[in-house]
């Protein structure tokens, strides 16, 4: 299943790094930067994360909340957190059912190896709850600066 721009995105409860249960429709009437990526504590997700930290407070600003999903169970999301100073939550989708609802959960090859992963991946979600925009396939570089200028200029 994928969920495409202008439609309803789907709903979730998640275990947060926070220790509670984390539902998208929680954040209604907040603007949520959904972002999927591979795994905690590599070098590209180290990256986008610290990148989403350092513009933290303009989401913020822009009533817009950030939300990182990875297969990774919370005490690994915990640890990240803790290392990089993240000022946001890490859910985590062990069993990889939310990143299939969006279509993230792809086969990946590398180094002649194939196996199951996430596709780094972003969406900007509405304060209606509905998807405004997708990013896949990301690229770390410049990436977080782009959903930011997508809020500021189309919320």
């Amino acid at each position: 299943m994928t969920v495409h721009t202008g439609e309803k995105a789907p709903d979730f409860a998640l275990p947060s790094s926070n220790g509670e249960t984390v539902k998208l429709s929680d954040y209604k009437g907040k603007n949520v930067v959904l972002y999927f990526y591979p795994k905690d504590m590599t070098p590209g997700c180290t990256t986008e994360a610290c990148d989403f930290r350092d513009h933290h407070e303009s989401f913020a600003e822009l009533d817009a909340v950030i939300l990182g999903i990875s297969p990774d169970p919370v005490e690994r999301h915990e640890k990240f957190i803790d290392k990089h100073d993240l000022p946001f939550q890490l859910l985590a989708d062990e069993d990889h059912k939310v990143a299939e609802e969006y279509g993230v959960w792809k086969l990946k090859k590398a180094f002649g190896n194939e196996s199951m992963g996430i596709e780094r991946s972003t969406f900007v979600i509405d304060k209606e709850g509905n998807l405004a925009k997708e990013w896949r396939k990301v690229k770390v570089d410049g990436h977080v600066e782009e959903a930011l200028e997508f809020i500021r200029e189309e919320m």
